[in-house]
């Protein structure tokens, strides 16, 4: 598969600077795998598509996924947590500001930390960079990993508890910047830019297809009898690394953290002896998760460690039938774990019909769910 293939032209309009006014009330579309059926709009009972007192056709919102699903059904959440990771300082003497965003602890002795700066430019191995005016927020940068990163060694004096704390209360939520470029950070982004299931602390970037859950729509799924499954997966910048060769097969991927306990394999599996129950994988996170993490008889064994899974068409995917996902920038490791699942001719099929038909791209933009059917 060649990396061109992914290529579509986004205009900048279609990518969502602010989330539904309701978590379940974005745009979702309905694909349906076997079939090739594309459903965008709602329909009553003769199939009719209805329409709004305007006479426009009303859109199918995310809140009617619970239709599609059944008791004894299993839906596979990413529980990650994001953190404030974007924290900005001064560079000594010369007082430039700097933007760190903190990648991943190295070691926690050290106070040691992986993190990406800008302008990397102005960042060199000896300098020291400050984080708060009382001057009890200092770091050394001690080596140079990429272009733009760098190795961190924060000198503080005090319990790790008391580190951390003081540090997160420095950061902010690295809500990405073709977001916060064209507005201000708002108050709603450090709830919104996170999953309500969110638990263990670790991403940088938020698994997206599970921000349309809502409190109700969980709820409900819970009383009708929906199992709820998690994985977590440390969600990296790696998913939006730049694809710099034409053969997908030469690419290789980040690796991110992973953990699949005992728990979400046993529910996943006794799910899987009933062929017709339906298993959705909550985003490409959580499908490189459980794709990680399948035996060779496609159940889903446990698994803690690191995972650089890089799925793109074809591929026969093993774990789950059904998929949420939203709809991702062109040319990107997202767009094709979604092809991998459901098919290349499908999803470009519906990537076409989300441009014209105002779909929104993005973390907070709108989503497609993909059936088995």
């Amino acid at each position: 598969m060649k990396l061109s293939r992914f290529k579509f032209k986004l205009p900048e309009d279609k990518l969502a600077l602010h989330p539904a006014y309701n978590r379940d009330e974005a745009k979702m579309m309905i694909i349906h795998k076997k079939s090739g059926k594309i459903e965008m709009f709602e329909t009553d009972e003769n199939g009719e598509t209805i329409k709004d007192e305007d006479g426009k056709p009303v859109y199918i919102q995310f809140k009617k996924l619970i239709n599609y699903f059944d008791e004894n059904d299993t839906i596979i959440f990413n529980d990650s947590k994001i953190f404030p990771s974007r924290i900005y300082g001064m560079k000594e003497k010369t007082d430039a500001q700097i933007e760190v965003l903190l990648l991943r602890e190295l070691n926690s002795d050290m106070r040691l930390w992986d993190v990406l700066v800008e302008p990397a430019r102005k960042i060199r191995i000896g300098n020291k960079l400050f984080f708060n005016e009382s001057g009890s927020m200092v770091a050394e940068v001690v080596d140079n990993t990429t272009s733009r990163g760098r190795t961190l060694r924060f000198l503080y004096d005090s319990t790790d508890e008391d580190f951390r704390r003081e540090l997160y209360s420095l950061g902010e939520v690295p809500v990405p910047h073709y977001i916060v470029d064209k507005r201000p950070m708002e108050e709603e982004d450090a709830e919104r830019y996170q999953t309500l299931y969110a638990k263990n602390e670790g991403a940088i970037v938020v698994p997206a297809s599970g921000l349309h859950f809502s409190r109700e729509l969980l709820k409900r799924l819970e009383i009708k009898g929906v199992n709820f499954a998690y994985v977590t997966v440390h969600t990296s910048l790696g998913c939006f690394h730049t694809i710099e060769v034409e053969d997908l097969s030469k690419f290789k991927m980040d690796s991110e953290k992973m953990v699949v306990d005992a728990e979400a394999c046993r529910i996943v599996n006794e799910t899987k002896k009933y062929p017709e129950r339906k298993i959705l994988c909550v985003g490409p996170s959580t499908f490189k998760a459980i794709e990680t993490a399948k035996s060779t008889s496609n159940t889903l064994k446990e698994y803690n460690g690191w995972t650089n899974r890089f799925m793109f068409p074809p591929y026969e995917s093993g774990v789950a039938n059904c998929m949420v996902c939203n709809f991702y920038y062109p040319e990107t490791t997202l767009l094709m774990a979604e092809a991998a699942f459901a098919g290349y001719e499908l999803i470009m099929e519906a990537y076409k019909l989300a441009l014209k038909n105002d779909y929104m791209f993005g973390v907070y933009g709108d989503c497609m769910l993909v059936l088995n059917d």
